[in-house]
């Protein structure tokens, strides 16, 4: 079986907990350190799945490795190999696909409840599964691509997810562990310091909720991965 490819654009914002489970399935995966200055691969013929991680920029910046990643996750789903998104990856999806990716109302850091949308579609992805508690960290949001429906939101970001056939995208963050917690905590203190937002948390009060929310975060962060692995190309 072919790896999955993982990108990474900043160094604090890698696979997390989805390495964690893929490993545990033994599948296997290779990185693309973006944030590094590694490029992405013109095809994505020797890859199982496409998975892209969150990071700070915008998917609107002039930045070299935007379009090629753009053209790559058009390509991938044009074959029917599957693509998944977080924050940042589920805008670089988003844009690939023809959605716009703009500001949010608000911008929304820490952990927020989220609920699952009465459909065939998102019951196929969550299963039992009507809300939770994600993590988010994000001040853009993506509007849903066409072809793509609609599956996660709430009240601060309309649009937390959307899934196209084996194609997920994500506003959320799903793939958290404690330890990413913690270092976004600290790299962002001044972020966070300087936000006018009802929708932003202290780094104490995030810290506080771990306990509380993070296990049941990843198990939900399971399931999902497990419907998208599902649609690997094997």
């Amino acid at each position: 079986m072919n790896p999955i490819a993982i990108f990474r654009h900043a160094r604090s914002e890698g696979p997390g907990h989805f390495a964690t489970h893929i490993e545990n399935r033994g599948l296997p995966w290779r990185l693309f350190a973006i944030d590094a200055g590694e490029l992405p691969p013109a095809s994505p013929e020797s890859f199982s799945g496409l998975v892209f991680m969150g990071g700070p920029m915008s998917v609107n910046d002039d930045l070299p490795w935007i379009p090629p990643t753009l053209e790559l996750i058009r390509r991938a789903v044009a074959t029917e190999i599957p693509v998944l998104g977080h924050c940042l990856g589920g805008q670089l999806i988003a844009k690939a696909l023809g959605g716009v990716v703009g500001r949010n109302p608000v911008k929304e850091i820490g952990w927020g409840g989220v609920e699952v949308v009465d459909s065939p579609t998102a019951r196929h992805w969550f299963g039992d599964i009507r809300d939770f508690q994600a993590f988010h960290w994000h001040g853009e949001t993506f509007s849903i691509p066409p072809g793509a429906e609609r599956i996660l939101g709430n009240t601060h970001c309309a649009n937390q997810a959307y899934a196209m056939g084996k194609h997920l995208g994500m506003q959320c963050h799903v793939e958290m562990t404690e330890a990413m917690i913690r270092e976004w905590c600290e790299l962002g203190a001044g972020e966070i310091a300087a936000s006018h937002s009802s929708a932003v948390q202290t780094p104490e009060r995030m810290l506080a909720l771990n306990t509380a929310n993070l296990p049941a975060l990843q198990r939900c962060a399971e399931h999902l991965y497990d419907r998208w692995l599902d649609g690997l190309r094997r």
